[in-house]
């Protein structure tokens, strides 16, 4: 039998790469630079977008992770402009995002204060399970947002007088309400309230030791509708800055975010986020005790840049729509 050499050569066709239309590119790139440059210029809550803004800026961190599909449709595109965008828009929001999963160290020496803070959404939230988290915690403050008459109630019978003697309560019906429960002492300062909003009681803590300490129980009005997010952010302005003369505690329910200009001014008069200096800044907070957990970071303690953040942890505390939220910080040693 005869071999026969047919020769030849094997040619495969030529792969067809994925090209996305230039116009469809910038479609897609688009939203995610707008979004980028509102947040870099803390445009969220300007006119026209209103409470809208202020709404939507809450979800920068899930834009930002979703930018990177901006960037892959971009290069698909193969323009130089439109890759460039997508690019920048995409560096420019994780810039803003990932520090908060990153923390820093601490560089106070002075005596620990633990605070523990927690919306009891109407004074439905589970006063046993507040009282354990105290018991198990040990924070020197407890701050409560949403306090009812009955919830003080319910937080006495569960045995928080035991466990935190000193108080400055500030309770009403709804969400009007609010209190601070303390292990040490309390001397109330003029409570802080703004016109037509909750009510903020505030008071010096006398620790053991170490420099004077300020406590402002948190609970701004929620950018619901045009009238209360402008006076949502009445609210925030109108936070006590930092003090060269005391160590100042902002702690409670900012309904707000680090994405919002709002909030970033407040840091900005002399405080530190306490999840954002631990690494913790990306957990969610609220809505809680739904089919699907947390989606957004409103709840704080905000403490004066003197002091360091050492832990921060969040727990969830039944019929409340907000999860309690812990940070251990070190005061400095001396003012």
């Amino acid at each position: 039998m005869t071999k026969v050499d047919v020769g030849g050569e094997i040619v495969s066709p030529p792969r067809r790469r994925l090209r996305v239309p230039p116009l469809l590119a910038w479609i897609a790139v688009a939203p995610f630079a707008i979004w980028a440059a509102a947040r870099l210029t803390g445009a969220d809550g300007a006119v026209p977008l209103g409470e809208v803004g202020v709404a939507l800026m809450t979800g920068t961190p899930y834009v930002a992770a979703a930018s990177l599909l901006a960037v892959l449709i971009a290069l698909a595109a193969r323009r130089a402009a439109v890759i460039a965008v997508a690019v920048a828009a995409s560096v420019l929001l994780a810039a803003v995002v990932l520090p908060r999963a990153a923390g820093s160290a601490s560089t106070a020496t002075g005596p620990s204060l633990r605070i523990l803070t927690v919306n009891l959404l109407f004074g439905a939230g589970d006063a046993t399970t507040v009282v354990d988290l105290v018991r198990r915690l040990h924070p020197d403050v407890l701050n409560t947002q949403e306090l009812t008459p009955e919830a003080v109630e319910a937080l006495d019978a569960a045995g928080v007088a035991s466990l935190l003697p000193y108080r400055h309560l500030e309770d009403g019906p709804g969400p009007s309400g609010s209190g601070i429960y303390a292990r040490h002492p309390l001397t109330e300062a003029p409570d802080f309230v703004p016109e037509g909003g909750h009510k903020m009681p505030r008071a010096r803590l006398a620790l053991p030791s170490g420099p004077p300490v300020e406590i402002v129980d948190v609970h701004t009005l929620a950018p619901l509708n045009g009238p209360y997010a402008a006076r949502w952010t009445a609210d925030l302005a109108a936070l006590p800055a930092a003090s060269p003369g005391v160590v100042r505690v902002l702690a409670g329910d900012f309904n707000a975010s680090l994405d919002h200009a709002a909030l970033r001014a407040v840091l900005g008069r002399g405080y530190a986020d306490a999840a954002d200096a631990t690494g913790d800044g990306l957990t969610a907070t609220w809505p809680a005790n739904r089919r699907f957990p947390p989606l957004i970071t409103i709840d704080h303690v905000l403490y004066d840049q003197r002091a360091s953040a050492v832990s921060t942890s969040v727990h969830r505390v039944p019929g409340s729509d907000h999860r309690a939220f812990f940070a251990e910080l070190r005061l400095p040693a001396r003012l």
